[in-house]
């Protein structure tokens, strides 16, 4: 292998990326607009759910039980109806998610028997944001329920017992917080990766094909490998540009907390670098059609980073066959390597098994990059 060479051919791609406006805003605008979108857009907390209330009674009771649904955080009221015809049309349209009925002898029940039944109903064509907010209006009720046994308990003169009772004393680690944001944004890094990464290299070589200038490179005297490392060069450089560019967003602009080692972070996204880069030269040594090549790579790198990597769908949680398929998409690895590095500070001998997958796929990646080019024009 000649230096020389593969200097050279690094710095004509250099040159054809720079006269490329498509590339260079494939480079530069595309990591800024999806770190803005996804690192915004995408969440998993479910806040101001919009309620609706029948109250039937109007007491002070009935209105402290709901301004509890509002100093939550969790719901805002959107409608006060006066009848269940009126919250079935309110939902219909869509005005909210929620709602809460309050019987007309709540406060009388309440007194006399220290219980009183308040009815919720829920819009459920959105499971996701009904179960959340069945979660939500549990814990509200639950706090309510035990603001009210010790009033009703106090006034009748009497002792709750705690005998029998199971104090639950919650701790959470790594995401303290419980934001969704730190979650999120740690895959959207690997999403913006694979996909530039991808997209940009898928026209290596078949930009050579369309420009007519394959002729030129296939009479000079380099080697097969020597025009996989020259032109996968660049966009390495650009990868890791890209990557610290995000990877800098999540911790000061979107405020992300980094509990790892910078080492071991660099170690981990340049290995997916290469990885990503493997796949879209190989892409584009096999398509000669840089529309074809560009396609293809955004099916094997975007469904699978967003789908199958554990960016926003649970691994665990998916059955056996489609985790056992999971296995397969490189992106897993550098997403369960980033959150463990962000929020756990986990380090390379706790990160061995997905740095060891992503390691074999990049040496697989790249002997089939190596072999794929051919100096022939057929």
């Amino acid at each position: 292998m000649n230096l020389r060479r593969c200097y050279a051919l690094a710095f004509k791609e250099t040159l054809q990326i720079w006269r490329d406006p498509r590339s260079l805003a494939v480079a530069l605008l595309m990591p800024l607009m999806q770190m803005g979108l996804l690192g915004y857009g995408v969440s998993l907390d479910i806040k101001h759910v919009p309620l609706c209330v029948y109250d039937q009674e109007n007491s002070q009771e009935s209105r402290a039980v709901v301004n509890r649904f509002v100093s939550s955080g969790w719901f805002s009221i959107s409608h006060n109806l006066d009848s269940q015809s009126a919250i079935r049309n309110a939902m219909d349209r869509g005005e909210c998610s929620a709602a809460i009925i309050v019987p007309v002898n709540f406060s009388r029940t309440l007194a006399v028997d220290g219980s009183a039944p308040v009815q919720a109903i829920f819009d459920a064509t959105d499971v996701n944001t009904t179960n959340i907010a069945l979660g939500y209006t549990q814990g509200v009720i639950a706090s309510a329920n035990a603001q009210i046994e010790a009033k009703w308990a106090a006034a009748h003169g009497i002792t709750p017992s705690r005998v029998g009772q199971v104090d639950l004393e919650p701790s959470t680690w790594f995401n303290e917080t419980l934001d969704s944001r730190n979650f999120i944004i740690p895959g959207v890094v690997a999403v913006i990766l694979a996909l530039v990464g991808a997209q940009l290299t898928s026209l290596t070589v078949s930009r050579e094909w369309e420009r007519g200038t394959m002729e030129q490179l296939i009479s000079t005297p380099v080697t097969s490998l020597e025009v996989m490392l020259g032109k996968l060069a660049p966009y390495f450089v650009i990868g890791l540009v890209d990557a610290a560019f995000c990877l800098a967003s999540s911790i000061f602009w979107f405020k992300v907390p980094f509990r790892g080692s910078f080492l071991t972070l660099f170690v981990t996204t340049a290995l997916f670098s290469v990885v990503v880069l493997g796949i879209g030269y190989l892409i584009s040594v096999r398509i000669r059609s840089q529309l074809g090549a560009s396609q293809i790579a955004l099916l094997v790198t975007m469904l699978p980073t967003t789908l199958l990597s554990g960016y926003t769908f649970p691994i665990d949680q998916m059955p056996a066959i489609i985790r056992a398929i999971s296995y397969i998409v490189y992106p897993r690895y550098y997403v369960t390597i980033l959150r463990s590095i962000f929020l756990k500070g986990s380090g390379l001998s706790n990160l061995w098994a997905p740095v060891l997958g992503l390691l074999t796929y990049a040496v697989i990646i790249l002997w089939l990059a190596s072999r794929a080019f051919r100096k022939r024009l057929d």
